[in-house]
């Protein structure tokens, strides 16, 4: 065995092997806790952040119900992030590589794309969200009607006009990802800072505007923007769907954390930076969307859950102007550590010798494009919440497996050299797959699948709805399930080596 910290293995003609995959050595561990803190302030400062308590409300919660459950969500999600992430420290070794050791050196491709698949999803959303915010902009200050039905180009039905600045954001997301995951970790520390004085002084703005905390905290400002509640309304039958969407939100991203820990300078700069940085930024963001939107109320007359529409409504150009460079500064930062970083990785290990780390972004940014995110757009509620959030939670069965193997079975212990060999512990007898880990995670998803698929096609798609019941809960069944399963089948029937 190697160590890790100061060698990597060698290259030989490994066909599990490149430059982006292999073990980061002691000259790559350059990340502190704040460079971790940091890189989560950028990827939590975000749109969807911002209007995450808006399905809360919608649904009948209270403002602090809503916030509270956001703020208990990543609580519960820190705790397989931060468990997920020491094998990326320790070792050095991306998401993907790690996947072989429980999944085997091929099988781990099939956990790996099915991240990467809602990665590329959230990459075309984020990069529409980007343009459209520079579109806004340009219309603002040159004062130009945006574009109609008769002005969209035939197919892809966005006018010039927005198919320019979509571009423009694209080109941008795609200059930082061939520059290096380097690029990226200095793009999230000058961003950080940044961000969170702006959410500040847009909270700021809000109250002062409103008439102070307590006109927009008002019942009858709160009830303006709060879903019926009937009698019969149920806060748990409310409380849990919603609880399990905002686990979901960085369910995938509690998978792929070892693709940024493996360049920490140590354990305890990781869980630190992590602690400091996720559950405290979604909380305060998320009660900044809650605060402004109610001040919106007051000012406007109506709730205004879309920041690009705020700024729209401001007449002065240089406020439109920074207020919307802030927001694309948010999108960017929040669509390359999120997005691009773990599909890369992921589209590398399908053959490492043939795609690298920017290969695996370009492609990335290819599947972002050709999914239309601005049609997806159009009913951006339905997509995000009800299908990447609810597909997201489905990954709860990664982690399941992922925290048995590592954590019970290996008692955190990897043969780093063998995780590159085609022929060692981890090809699992020489197939490359790990039948255990496969069944226990289809297994796991299996119970979740109808109600995932009624959610998703709302109601269209009615299959098994004896166990719809399950779905709210899909993250901590598919975890458990998976977990339990994996142990199970490992000690009934231990693997041999190659």
């Amino acid at each position: 065995m190697i160590d890790p910290a100061t060698s990597e293995p060698p290259r030989g003609d490994s066909p599990l092997w490149n430059d982006d995959l292999a073990p980061a050595g002691a000259g790559r561990r350059t990340w502190s806790m704040w460079h971790i803190a940091a890189l989560w302030v950028g990827m939590a400062v975000c749109i969807p952040t911002y209007t995450l308590a808006a399905s809360m409300i919608g649904a009948g919660m209270l403002w602090w119900q809503a916030l509270l459950t956001v703020a208990l969500g990543n609580l519960i999600v820190l705790i397989p992030m931060v468990l997920n992430a020491h094998a990326g420290t320790k070792y050095g070794i991306p998401f993907p590589v790690l996947l072989r050791a429980s999944f085997g050196t091929l099988g781990a491709n099939v956990p790996a794309l099915m991240r990467a698949l809602v990665a590329c999803g959230w990459f075309g959303i984020q990069t529409w969200i980007g343009g459209s915010a520079i579109y806004t902009l340009h219309a603002v200050i040159f004062g130009f009607e945006p574009a109609g039905a008769g002005d969209l180009i035939p197919v892809i039905e966005l006018s010039w006009g927005q198919l320019g600045c979509f571009s423009l954001f694209w080109v941008v997301n795609l200059a930082i990802i061939l520059m290096g995951i380097e690029s990226i970790k200095w793009l999230e520390v000058l961003a950080a800072p940044f961000l969170l004085v702006i959410g500040l002084a847009l909270l700021a703005w809000g109250i002062v505007t409103a008439g102070g905390i307590g006109t927009v905290f008002s019942p009858a400002t709160v009830d303006v923007i709060r879903g019926a509640r009937g009698a019969d309304w149920d806060f748990w039958a409310t409380f849990w769907p919603q609880l399990t969407a905002m686990v979901g939100f960085w369910a995938t991203l509690s998978l792929n954390i070892p693709d940024f820990t493996r360049f920490a300078r140590s354990q305890r700069d990781q869980a630190l930076g992590q602690l400091i940085g996720l559950p405290a930024t979604m909380a305060l963001f998320a009660f900044i969307g809650i605060a402004v939107t109610l001040s919106t109320v007051v000012i406007f007359g109506e709730a205004v859950w879309d920041p690009v529409q705020l700024l729209g409504r401001f007449d002065d150009a240089v406020v439109v102007g920074f207020a919307l460079f802030c927001l694309t500064v948010a999108t960017l930062s929040t669509n390359l550590a999120a997005n691009v970083v773990s599909p890369a990785n992921d589209f590398s290990n399908l053959a490492p010798r043939l795609i690298s780390f920017r290969a695996g972004g370009v492609i990335t940014c290819a599947i972002g494009v050709a999914i239309f995110p601005w049609r997806l757009f159009n009913d951006l509620g339905n997509y995000i919440f009800t299908w990447l959030i609810g597909y997201s939670a489905l990954l709860g069965a990664v982690a399941g497996v992922m925290l048995a193997d590592y954590w019970v079975i290996r008692r955190a212990r990897l043969d780093t050299e063998a995780l590159y060999d085609p022929r060692g512990e981890y090809s699992y007898g020489g197939s490359g797959w790990n039948w255990r880990a496969l069944a226990a995670l289809t297994a796991a998803i299996l119970p979740n699948l109808p109600g995932f698929l009624s959610a998703a096609s709302n109601g269209s798609i009615d299959v098994l709805p004896g166990l719809h019941f399950l779905y709210p809960y899909a993250w901590f069944v598919g975890l458990g399930i998976a977990f339990a399963l994996h142990l199970l089948l490992t000690l009934m029937a231990p693997p041999r080596r190659a």
